[in-house]
Order: C-alpha cells, then sequence, then structure tokens
C-alpha cells in the first residue's frame, strides 16, 4: 500500500501496486476495485482526495524520470498529469483551494500549481521551494494548515518545516529520528500535528525513530477532504 484516502462513507481506499482496493476496518474485508497499470511505475507514493472526490496520486518511478502523477477521478476515469520525477510525493491545497502544492522527492523541490476545484486541472507550474539536501535533509510528505502555511517533513533531516505562502521557512520543528516522512493535523479542533517517521540507518537502536509522533500547535489544519470512488 503506497497511500490510502477515507471513502465518504467510511471505508479506506488503499492504492496498491496494481490496483485500488476498498477495506472495512470493521470487518476487515479487502476487495479489488479497479485495476490499474502502469509500467514505468514501482508502486504508488502518497495520495490525496479534493473537495469533489478526486484522488491524485503520486508514484515512485523505474528510474528517476518514469515516477508521476494520475489523477482518479468518481466517474471511473484516470488521468496521467505529468512524470519526470523518481520519487512523487506529499501533496496537499491552499485554504482557498486554489493552489495544490506537490512535492517532488527526486529533485528535492516543492511546486505550486494553479488549481481549478470544478474540473481538477493543475496549470502554471511554480517553484515553491528549493531544499539543500545536505542541510536540511529531502522534502518529503506535507500539509498545509489554516492560515495557508504548508509543513514538510524532511527525509535524513530530523525535522519538520513550516513554509509561509511564499516558501519562506518561518519555524520547524526538531524530531528524535531522522528520517521524518509525512505529517497531518487531528483532533476535534485540528490542533494536533501527527508526524510519522521511518527507521535510518544513522539512528541509534534506542532512539524513537519509526514512531509516529504528536504535538499540539496554535494554528489548526484544514479538514481532509474525503474520496468518492468506490462508494455510492
Amino acid at each position: 500500500v503506497g497511500g490510502f484516502t477515507l471513502e465518504a462513507d467510511g471505508m479506506l481506499l488503499l492504492f496498491r501496486i496494481t490496483d485500488l482496493a476498498r477495506f472495512n476496518p470493521d470487518t476487515r474485508d479487502c476487495q479489488p476495485v479497479r485495476k490499474f497499470n502502469d509500467p514505468g511505475m514501482q508502486r504508488f507514493n502518497d495520495v490525496m482526495a479534493d473537495p469533489a472526490g478526486r484522488v491524485f496520486a503520486g508514484t515512485i518511478g523505474k528510474d528517476k524520470d518514469s515516477g508521476g502523477l494520475f489523477r482518479f477521478d468518481p466517474d471511473g476515469g484516470s488521468r496521467l498529469l505529468f512524470r519526470g520525477t523518481g520519487c512523487s510525493n506529499g501533496m496537499g491545497l491552499s485554504p482557498d483551494g486554489k493552489t495544490f502544492y506537490w512535492t517532488c522527492s527526486t529533485t528535492n523541490r516543492i511546486f505550486a500549481f494553479d488549481y481549478d476545484g470544478d474540473s481538477g486541472e493543475l496549470a502554471n507550474r511554480r517553484l515553491f521551494y528549493a531544499a539543500n539536501t545536505e542541510d536540511e535533509g529531502t522534502c518529503d510528505g506535507l500539509c498545509v494548515d489554516a492560515e495557508g502555511h504548508v509543513w514538510s517533513a524532511r527525509w535524513d533531516g530530523h525535522r519538520l518545516r513550516r513554509h509561509a505562502p511564499d516558501g519562506t521557512v518561518v519555524a520547524e520543528i526538531a524530531v528524535p529520528a531522522s528520517r521524518v516522512t509525512s505529517c497531518c493535523f487531528g483532533d476535534d479542533k485540528l490542533q494536533t500535528l501527527y508526524i510519522t517517521s521511518a527507521r535510518g540507518e544513522t539512528d541509534p537502536g534506542y532512539c524513537e525513530a519509526g514512531s509516529v509522533f504528536a504535538l499540539e500547535v496554535k494554528v489548526p489544519g484544514l479538514p481532509r477532504s474525503r474520496s468518492r470512488l468506490a462508494c455510492s
């Protein structure tokens, strides 16, 4: 499973290597709902639903250019939006729903696009932030808060960074794990920031790498949209 969304009816939609599957967390039943085949990819990596119930799903390619971003629509259609990365990663929408953020871990950059909520189309790709791998690690998963700031995890960076809407780094959170993988907001007020991590080769055996961390923040997050690909 390279990513999942919550469906509008509460089921989980799993993005697996050769299909999309519907998982019932109560019964543990898992049923494939859509076949998928992309010869250029190894697997999905990070997915995101939009307010219309579409899902944007990134892939890890078999080489540095064969990964990319797909869009799956509620009417059953799917579309390759672009290729050109080895590892597609974190995505998010601005509070007004007009800007789409996408992470290219291969080039260690976060890009912004104009986003059309009616059609799901992306346009006007531009650089939002270029990270220095040696100093801050590699940009991984991300989420957006209610002030329109982007929180970006740093793989091999021991941290999470908060970017203003112009890309400027305005804050960071140190994490007791080298490979910080993603983040999201939870609780009833969306003021708990959850941070995921993976264990890295440089992490000592006694540390908390591989754990999920939680931190209370002053600025809340945005509600996550639910997909409508396999529910009535």
